[in-house]
């Protein structure tokens, strides 16, 4: 089980370090509405541009949080419940612009792993 809960815990922040570093400026098949980045993608939910940086230090922080969780047990748990509730916010935002649900495929994904790690 602990090798399970190790390989959800690398694969959801190496997933987001993905998305909020590399990808950040890139266009991808999950981007909210038309959007092309994660600037467009907050203007395309409505949301000021300041959110967009307190969100991506709040999943950047977590994400390496879960990656120190592999050596500090403690931290998983809580890393995963902020992630997860974060990811809820993601999902709710692609139903607000009414996205066809595999855009939102990933955000349902990662809040599912986030569960599992903060419940197992």
């Amino acid at each position: 089980m602990a090798y399970f809960l190790i390989t959800l815990q690398v694969v959801v922040a190496l997933g987001i370090l993905n998305v909020w570093t590399l990808r950040a400026g890139r266009s991808t098949p999950f981007r909210g509405g038309n959007a092309r980045s994660l600037r467009e993608e907050f203007a395309a939910y409505g949301l000021p541009i300041w959110l967009m940086g307190v969100v991506g230090v709040l999943k950047v922080g977590l994400a390496l949080a879960l990656v120190a969780a592999i050596w500090i047990h403690g931290v998983a748990q809580p890393a995963a419940v902020g992630l997860g509730v974060l990811m809820l916010g993601a999902f709710v935002m692609h139903l607000k612009v009414k996205d066809p649900i595999r855009k939102a495929l990933p955000s349902i994904a990662v809040l599912a792993m986030c569960a599992a790690i903060a419940l197992l």
